[in-house]
């Protein structure tokens, strides 16, 4: 059976309200790491999980995104985000496993905190690998999984079922760096690193760029 999106008309919009209000703090804990892996990117980019458009102040006025985003809870904050920046956004309501875009056709796809989300990460990741074209990137920021045994590690185990009914469907335990090394892409720079923030569970975290064989 194909992965789907359920609608939930509490948690979609409260998720909306959430990430629109916290957007300049989240930004302020993300933006070496974004600043670093979204540069230089093209005119035209796929973005999965473009959520209230935390990532348009990264990309240049007048760019293209085709913008996947299947909560509809974040539309109407999604267009009003790119229209503040210039964006010229085409809004795609689907889920990353299933993208509606033919093979080859993107230069680039990025992603922020969204890989935690989706009901099958490695078939997202494939599907990124399906639509870039030979020598396309696919940039992202993700939060992962603390080593076993950990202080931390514990926490994210802790808090597992509510913070994933509220995050729809986020797991802070997925080792999502051997998700994007495994997929079949010809190079991959992945950092590791740790946020520190209230939102303990969220603060282990990869960001880097993989880019498909030429």
């Amino acid at each position: 059976m194909a992965p789907s999106y359920q609608t939930n008309p509490v948690r979609g919009p409260v998720n909306a309200a959430f990430f629109t209000v916290m957007d300049r703090y989240l930004d302020s804990l993300l933006r070496p790491r974004k600043r670093e892996v979204f540069a230089d990117l093209p005119a035209e980019v796929l973005e999965l999980g473009s959520g209230v458009g935390a990532n348009f102040r990264y990309l240049s006025p007048g760019a293209r995104v085709i913008a996947v985003e299947p909560n509809t809870a974040m539309h109407p904050g999604l267009r009003r985000r790119a229209q503040r920046h210039g964006i010229d956004l085409d809004l795609r309501g689907i889920v990353g496993e299933s993208l509606d875009a033919e093979d080859e056709t993107a230069d680039a796809v990025i992603s922020s905190l969204v890989l935690c989300t989706v009901e099958s990460p490695e078939r997202v990741v494939s599907e990124v690998l399906r639509v870039l074209r030979p020598g396309g990137r696919y940039s992202f920021v993700e939060h992962i999984a603390a080593p076993e045994g950990t202080v931390l590690r514990k926490a994210q185990a802790a808090v597992r079922r509510p913070w994933a009914w509220f995050f729809e469907g986020c797991s802070c335990e997925r080792d999502l760096r051997s998700t994007i090394e495994s997929a079949g892409f010809a190079r991959t720079e992945i950092e590791s690193y740790r946020l520190r923030s209230p939102f303990l569970p969220f603060n282990t975290q990869i960001a880097g760029v993989a880019v498909k064989a030429g």
